[in-house]
Formats: C-alpha cells, sequence, structure tokens
C-alpha cells in the first residue's frame, strides 16, 4: 500500500469507528430519556424504529436533508452532469417541490400515525383499510421499491471506499465492508443514531462540496468565468433540454418527472419515517420550508461533473460516475482524498440505514407481525430482517449488479402508484379497498410493462405518471361504482387530519399484533408492550 493509499484510509477508518460510536452513544441517551420518562430500559419497535417519537427540529432536519444527500450526489450527480447535462437538474426540482407538498402531507401522517400507534406506511393502509393483510401485501411491493437502494448505496460506497484507497481495497471487500458498517451501525442505534450521524455527514458535506465548488474551477481553470465561457462555447449542448445523448429526456420529461416523484417522496417509507420521528407538527412545517436551501449543494457535484469534461475528457458507461474523483484524486493530498472520501460514504451509510430500517420494520411489524407466535418480538424480528435485506443485497452486488440497477428504474415510478391508496384513501373516505387495490394493481402492473419494454418515456411524458393517472382513475370508478366496503367506524378513526395540532397526543401504548380496525389490545399484546416489542 502507497503513503497516499495508507493516509486516506486511515482517515476514512478513523471516522469509521466514529461513527459507530455516535451511534452507541444515541443508544445510551435514549436509554437515560426513557427511564427518566418511566418507560422500558430497553425500548420497543417505536423507539428503534421512529426515535421514540421524539426527535426534534435539528435531527429532523439533518435527518430528512440525508435523503437528497447519498451516494448519488458525488457519483450519479457528477456522472449525469458528465453524461447528460441540464436533464439531471430535475433532482433538485423535485426534491425542493417534494419539501413544498410535505410542509401539508407531513403533518398529517404524522398526527395520524401518533393518534393510532403507527410506524409506517404499511400500517397505515392496514388500519386505514381495516386489512392486516394490506400492510403485508405493501411492505412486499415497498421492499422490492427499496432493495435496489440499498444495493446501489452499496455498490457507491464500495466505489468511493476503493477510489480513496488508491486502489489498494478491492471492490469485492469495499462492498462488504459498506455492508457490515451499516449493518452493525443500523441493528445497534436505529433511527435515532442515524440522526446522530446525520450531523457529522452534513458538516462534511457541506464542507466538501462548499470547498470543491471553489477549488476545482479555480485550479483547473483560473475561475469561473473562463470555466462557464468554455462550457458554453464548448459543450452548449450539456446546457440546453434534452441534453447530451440523453435519449430525449426533454422538458416535457423533466416536468412529469419533477411532478411525479415530488408526489412520491413524501409517502416515501424513508421519508414517512422522518416524519414518524419528529417530536411535532411544527417541526415538520419547520424543516419543509428550511430543507429546499439545502438542496443548492446538489448543483455542485452536477458543475464539477460538466467540469470534468475537460479535465478528464473520454470516461465511458460507469466510469463516468468517477467524475468528480477523478478530479479529487489527481489534484488534491491524501488527507484532503480521505476526508471527501467519508463524506462520500457518509452519504451511503446513511439514507442506506434509513432503507435498511425501513424494510426491517414493515416486515417485523406488518409481514411477521401475522404470525401468532413473533408478534410479541416485532424489534428482534425487526433486526433480524434488516441482516437478512442487507446481506441480500450484497449478495446480488456480487452476483447479479444489473438486476437491481434495471429494478431501481421503477422504483420511484413504483411507489407513485401507493399515492391514492393512501393519500386519496386519508382524505376521502369513500376510497375503498376493492377500489384502492385495483388502481394500484392497475397502475403498477403499467408502469412495469412501460419501464421493461423501454418506453419511458412515452410520448415525451414520464411513465409513471401516466400510470398514476390510470391508477387514480381506476380506482376512483371502482370506489365510486364497485362494492361497498362495510367499515362501521367514525370519520376521525379512519380519516387523517389535515392540520394536525402542534402537541398531537401520543394515544394509547403502541400495538403490536397486525393493525386492523380499532379495538383494544389483548392481554398477550399489552404484555408484549411492557416487554419493550
Amino acid at each position: 500500500m502507497s503513503a497516499d493509499a495508507a493516509v486516506a484510509t486511515s482517515i476514512f477508518a478513523a471516522f469509521m469507528v466514529f461513527t459507530v460510536v455516535l451511534g452507541l452513544l444515541s443508544v445510551r441517551v435514549g436509554r437515560r430519556t426513557r427511564m427518566a420518562a418511566g418507560g422500558e430500559r430497553g425500548g420497543g419497535l417505536a423507539d428503534w424504529s421512529v426515535g421514540g417519537r421524539s426527535l426534534g427540529s435539528v435531527f429532523i432536519w439533518v435527518l430528512m436533508a440525508g435523503e437528497g444527500y447519498t451516494s448519488f450526489s458525488y457519483l450519479g450527480a457528477a456522472g449525469w452532469g458528465y453524461n447528460v447535462g441540464a436533464p439531471v437538474l430535475y433532482v433538485i426540482a423535485y426534491m425542493s417541490c417534494g419539501y413544498a407538498v410535505g410542509y401539508l402531507v407531513g403533518p398529517m401522517l404524522w398526527g395520524y400515525a401518533r393518534r393510532h400507534g403507527l410506524v409506517g406506511i404499511t400500517d397505515m393502509v392496514a388500519h386505514r383499510y381495516g386489512r392486516p393483510w394490506l400492510g403485508a401485501l405493501v411492505a412486499v411491493g415497498a421492499t422490492v421499491c427499496l432493495l435496489p437502494y440499498i444495493q446501489l448505496q452499496i455498490t457507491g460506497m464500495g466505489v468511493v471506499v476503493s477510489t480513496i484507497s488508491y486502489g489498494a481495497i478491492s471492490l469485492n471487500w469495499a462492498y462488504f465492508l459498506a455492508f457490515a458498517i451499516t449493518t452493525g451501525f443500523v441493528v445497534v442505534s436505529g433511527l435515532r443514531g442515524s440522526a446522530w450521524v446525520s450531523v457529522l455527514k452534513d458538516v462534511l458535506v457541506i464542507g466538501t462540496l462548499g470547498f470543491l465548488a471553489c477549488y476545482v474551477p479555480v485550479h483547473y481553470f483560473g475561475g469561473y468565468g473562463d470555466f462557464l465561457g468554455r462550457l458554453v462555447d464548448e459543450k452548449a449542448q450539456w446546457l440546453t433540454f434534452p441534453g447530451h445523448a440523453s435519449g430525449g429526456l426533454d422538458q416535457g420529461w423533466f416536468v412529469s418527472t419533477s411532478f411525479l416523484n415530488s408526489l412520491t417522496v413524501v409517502i416515501f417509507p424513508t421519508t414517512v419515517a422522518g416524519y414518524l420521528g419528529a417530536r411535532s407538527a411544527d417541526t415538520l412545517r419547520r424543516n419543509a420550508v428550511a430543507l429546499p436551501i439545502y438542496n443548492v449543494l446538489l448543483l455542485v457535484p452536477m458543475l464539477l461533473g460538466m467540469a470534468a469534461l475537460f479535465v478528464v475528457p473520454g470516461l465511458v458507461g460507469a466510469e463516468s460516475n468517477l467524475a468528480l474523483f477523478k478530479l479529487v484524486v489527481d489534484s488534491l493530498p491524501a488527507w484532503a482524498v480521505g476526508v471527501i472520501g467519508v463524506a462520500a460514504a457518509l452519504s451511503s451509510i446513511v439514507p442506506m440505514a434509513v432503507f435498511m430500517l425501513v424494510i426491517g420494520t414493515m416486515w417485523g411489524r406488518s409481514v411477521l407481525g401475522l404470525v401468532p407466535r413473533l408478534a410479541s418480538r416485532q424489534k428482534l424480528g425487526s433486526q433480524v430482517v434488516v441482516v437478512v435485506a442487507g446481506a441480500l443485497a450484497l449478495l446480488l452486488t456480487y452476483t447479479a449488479p444489473n438486476t437491481l440497477v434495471r429494478l431501481s428504474l421503477i422504483s420511484y415510478e413504483g411507489m407513485a402508484q401507493l399515492v391514492p391508496m393512501l393519500l386519496v384513501g386519508l382524505a376521502w373516505r369513500r376510497m375503498t379497498l376493492y377500489g384502492a387495490l385495483s388502481g394500484l394493481v392497475v397502475g403498477a402492473t403499467l408502469v412495469s410493462v412501460l419501464v421493461f419494454t423501454d418506453r419511458d418515456p412515452l410520448w415525451g411524458v414520464n411513465a409513471g405518471l401516466l400510470a398514476l393517472a390510470v391508477n387514480l382513475a381506476v380506482a376512483l370508478a371502482v370506489s365510486l361504482l364497485g362494492p361497498r366496503d362495510t367499515d362501521e367506524r367514525p370519520d376521525g378513526e379512519v380519516l387523517a387530519d389535515w392540520e394536525p395540532p402542534a402537541g398531537a397526543p401520543a394515544g394509547a401504548a403502541e400495538p403490536v399484533g397486525p393493525v386492523g380496525p380499532a379495538g383494544p389490545p389483548s392481554a398477550g399484546q399489552a404484555a408484549a408492550v411492557a416487554d419493550g416489542g
């Protein structure tokens, strides 16, 4: 191992140890807080999965901001900027619009979940329609949409680790390190640990991207004037729609994708986990106002990807994702490479941890919770599922790297098909189980067909938005014209309040079994709650 590799990897290793220590400290602080409030020492599923619904403005801000800063920020955004150009700006557009939608939707979902003791979207749909098996069905479908993100974060972090080690650590070992560090971290620390580490990650992200935004144009071009002048003169195609060799990602695709993703991001299971961890609805509103400011930083890797066109031309295929790190490794000392690598690695660890946490919670609560013998051990079951999900993503990273990458094409477009079932269902009492389920099946089938037959975009429009329109039409038609539900619960039990009070009561003890129509917990459920889930 060269001296540069030794320096960079030592810095990386030190920060990874510090990350684990932060996770352990978060658990210790959470335990002290629970015991001071008269709670149990071990905590239950809600404490592990949604931080005990006690995270304040700062932790919620950094946790939800982390949704926008994954390994994509350092690799994919720069790669898109290098290969395509202008269409990559859809990321900033949809996330900013999504925060605006979240200003309304976040408090609504928070209030509904808090009132009924729910910990995720699978709980919500099961409670809304009074069918525990519906939560299990949604859990399976959501897992298919989330597993690609775990695999992609493993891949992204592996590339970062291998690159900052100057090739001393092979990709295969780097993939395993990404899996091992993240899995151990999330099993031990849960959502609260992710929030604590997000603070460290955000400090490094803001610092490193701010530094690179100033350093790269000055070092390679003498300043922004010369850089932007060359970009306009020599690479003008990258600055207009549909970009360079994008395959037709023009204005119609940009608008439809930004609109679809802004609706989808607010019901994405990882986003909802952030919502439900908040201390109050006002915390979510304040963060929805502030979060778009953070998105401005995403311009940096996109712009630097275009700068790499002049410095390291000729990158093709997956190599283009290394455009930003090529600039970093070639021009900066090893210690700086190590610090930037840590920022990129944490940008994989935090969102990957939340993805794994959400999958574990969905399965522990809505799938394993259907089995009576397992219903009282939901937290343990969720932690086991975390390990299994991470191991499956790692295995497929080694054996079939393109399989989940292909599935990632329908992740957002597939998750979008839950919008009528969840959001419309929580606002409109006449949405029936038959209508919501029919729309979901039709929408998911249509988007899968369009994506896997290479008809996305179709007529210049995002295929997921077209499928969502059909989904909504079917759901409304079946709800209005089809068989009626026999749910006799009052509206206040079924529907969400779009303006929940800032200090809505936490409600009864967290339910342990599958969530269905309201009713008192059984003696076994009450005992399980006392046991900590």
